[in-house]
């Protein structure tokens, strides 16, 4: 913000005669979102450098102030995003482990909450879930391993915790499914 940062003097200057130049401004993309009630951004950050320039009358008056801005970084987070899908998917027989996810996708574990949130529309630990859910449900329908085997292929303890989460995620037991499935 050029007030914020205390740039309003290089600012005046436009209005006395003087081309100005901001390079790499933040945008306030959350303070737009708000006042205008945008829900739907898909753009984490951009920033732009500015041109402040005068047009002068021909007594060298100044009668407007034009700005001009360039987009330099338009920052989506989705590469990020997509480095800790990968990261989970490469380490999904881990414990889940919320700094090292963050880490593999170069952000803070805060920034990289909010953001994984906000692009894929569930939290990186349910995703982690998710996707190990899948796994299971792989072995599952390997008849050559009992549910038990199952679970543990996929480094998961086959107790009461581990169904429920599984039939909250599924609609059956491991059971159940494994039946459904193979008819």
């Amino acid at each position: 913000d050029i007030i914020k940062t205390g740039q309003l003097p290089m600012l005046k200057r436009a209005f006395q005669g003087e081309t100005v130049f901001f390079p790499e401004v933040r945008v306030p993309l959350e303070e737009i979102a708000r006042k205008y009630d945008i829900h739907d951004f898909n753009v984490e950050a951009v920033y732009q450098d500015i041109t402040v320039f005068p047009i002068l009358d021909d007594f060298q008056r100044v009668t407007h102030v034009v700005a001009f801005l360039i987009n330099r970084r338009v920052y989506r987070g989705q590469d990020e995003i997509e480095r800790a899908k990968e990261y989970i998917e490469t380490h999904w027989l881990d414990r889940f482990d919320a700094n090292a996810t963050a880490k593999a996708a170069c952000l803070s574990k805060a920034h990289f909450t909010k953001l994984f949130k906000k692009q894929i529309g569930v939290t990186p630990h349910e995703y982690y879930v998710n996707y190990k859910i899948s796994k299971l449900k792989e072995k599952l329908l390997d008849t050559n391993l009992s549910i038990t085997q199952a679970f543990a292929a996929c480094n998961v303890n086959y107790n009461s915790h581990s169904v429920r989460v599984f039939k909250s995620k599924t609609g059956y037991s491991p059971s159940v499914y494994r039946k459904n499935q193979i008819k």
